[in-house]
């Protein structure tokens, strides 16, 4: 596929092969991400709010320590198969496995205490399938983020990778919002239970992704051999923070946390405001919102190679984030104007639109973010020989993860502070089966409009500042594209040397 025979890149077969592994992958992620941290626990189980920001809050502090372990075990690992393969041929199936144990847990009683009776069972069982989730996800998710800077040494191709790669994530993604929520509002109407109904949901799903994400081990190769040097997890933490072009986008990252609320809000926002629980309506508000927002990250994410022909990682970066700020902001000023008409004609297209302009900033934040650690790899092999693709791209899979938890802790304590947990909830459902519609009583009842002022505010405000903050990291992002592909050619020119030695 390459242009210039010298560099070893990826066939097609291997490229399809590997996109198709990360789509699947993407699958397993939301089921468990999406549909059970962000809906089933306390929507469905009525887990108070709380209880699960803190289980949450567990999983996340022990990936903070995980993620980079992981990564130092990849970077550490020598078989015929390569570094990364090895872990996209074997973990399939194990994060299938805790993926359907995570919806195994029904018997949640709002009216008793949180470790009462059975209560107790369900709380523990749903943190203790949750962490081990997270760590045998770790466990795949980084070889297979990591694999994309040993598939190619030619730039050009690498660029077009990780855009691919992205939108292939991204489909597994919409695949995720756009039919879980339905199927399992469907299925919860056969099945009698919306318990067994978002269980047949996750089932049906792990099962899926699992077989799509074993694509990912059997056909990738590695291209690039693993440098000599390997140390330890100790000198990777520090070598993440002294890796300053890493430390950049470490930091950004962290910083717009926030903006993971968007998805974590997105089912109940939803479910709830717009379409009353009905599995049909909610498959076609999701379609008109979510299908902006998705619509957005597409084209965003294919032109990324394109318009870093006109410009650089560190404007086009910087830019998406602020171009998202204003569109943030509006879609909570919609609902404090037109608190009940949101589902209007005109209000709905609006919408539609400001969820657009956010999925072209969110695409082409996730590229570049991905492009941008991998440059930073480059870097670390050019100076001190060594190739960290494991370690580094742990912090992109820490950075996913340690949102998604933060996200998680903020909306559950607006969500206690407003009431929007447990019993009201189970209250909420409750009206909605009477017939009641949840949009057209917030004129009258102040606790439901505060429960949906709630929910557009973590859609809208706490994204925006997020949004702001991140740009100062990397406002003066150090390693230029230059001197990047200065980089890359010297690294390229030392292999080539190497080879010639070693077959003297």
């Amino acid at each position: 596929m390459s242009t210039n025979t010298s560099l070893k890149t990826y066939t097609k077969k291997e490229r399809n092969m590997y996109l198709t592994g990360l789509l699947g992958q993407n699958i397993l992620y939301n089921v468990t991400n999406v549909l059970l941290v962000s809906y089933f626990l306390q929507n469905v189980l009525y887990i108070p709010a709380i209880v699960v920001s803190v289980i949450i809050a567990i999983a996340r502090v022990w990936d903070a320590f995980n993620d980079p372990i992981m990564g130092t075990i990849v970077d550490k690992t020598r078989t015929k198969w390569g570094k990364c393969r090895p872990y996209l041929l074997f973990t399939p199936i194990p994060v299938m496995v805790i993926s359907i144990l995570c919806f195994l847990n029904f018997g949640y009683d709002p009216m008793m205490g949180i470790f009462e009776g059975r209560n107790a069972f369900v709380v523990i069982w749903a943190g203790f399938t949750y962490i081990l989730w997270g760590m045998l996800y770790t466990a795949g998710d980084i070889p297979l983020w990591g694999i994309t800077a040993l598939m190619t040494e030619d730039e050009k191709h690498k660029q077009k990778l990780i855009s691919l790669a992205r939108m292939a994530a991204g489909v597994g993604g919409g695949v995720a919002v756009l039919g879980l929520q339905p199927f399992a509002l469907a299925m919860s109407d056969v099945l009698g239970s919306e318990r067994w109904g978002f269980f047949a949901a996750g089932l049906a799903a792990s099962v899926i992704g699992a077989i799509l994400f074993q694509f990912a081990g059997i056909g990738t190769r590695e291209k690039i051999q693993p440098s000599e040097k390997k140390y330890t997890v100790k000198e990777n933490f520090k070598l993440m923070w002294s890796n300053k072009p890493f430390r950049q986008i470490l930091l950004s990252g962290l910083l717009n946390a926030p903006s993971q609320l968007m998805m974590n809000v997105a089912f109940t926002l939803v479910t709830y405001y717009y379409s009353g629980k009905n599995a049909i309506m909610t498959l076609v508000y999701i379609a008109l919102l979510g299908g902006g927002l998705f619509v957005g990250q597409f084209v965003a994410m294919a032109l990324v190679p394109k318009l870093l022909e006109k410009t650089t990682k560190k404007k086009l970066y910087n830019g998406s984030k602020i171009i998202s700020v204003v569109p943030q902001l509006m879609i909570f000023v919609l609902y404090v104007l037109f608190p009940t008409q949101l589902t209007s004609w005109p209000l709905l297209i609006a919408t539609a639109l400001l969820f657009t302009v956010c999925g072209v900033s969110m695409g082409l934040v996730s590229v570049l973010q991905s492009l941008m650690i991998s440059d930073a790899v480059d870097y670390e092999e050019y100076h001190n020989g060594i190739r960290p693709d494991g370690v580094f791209f742990s912090g992109q899979t820490f950075l996913v993860k340690i949102s998604s938890g933060l996200a998680t802790i903020i909306y559950g304590a607006l969500c206690t502070l407003v009431g929007f947990t447990d019993q009201n909830i189970a209250n909420l459902d409750k009206f909605i089966a009477d017939g009641g519609v949840f949009r057209e009583a917030l004129a009258t009842n102040e606790q439901y409009w505060g429960f949906a002022a709630m929910l557009f505010f973590c859609m809208s405000v706490p994204p925006a500042i997020g949004a702001l903050l991140s740009v100062i990291p990397t406002w003066k992002y150090c390693l230029d594209d230059d001197e990047h592909n200065r980089i890359l050619t010297e690294l390229n020119k030392r292999r080539r040397n190497k080879e010639a030695d070693e077959t003297k």
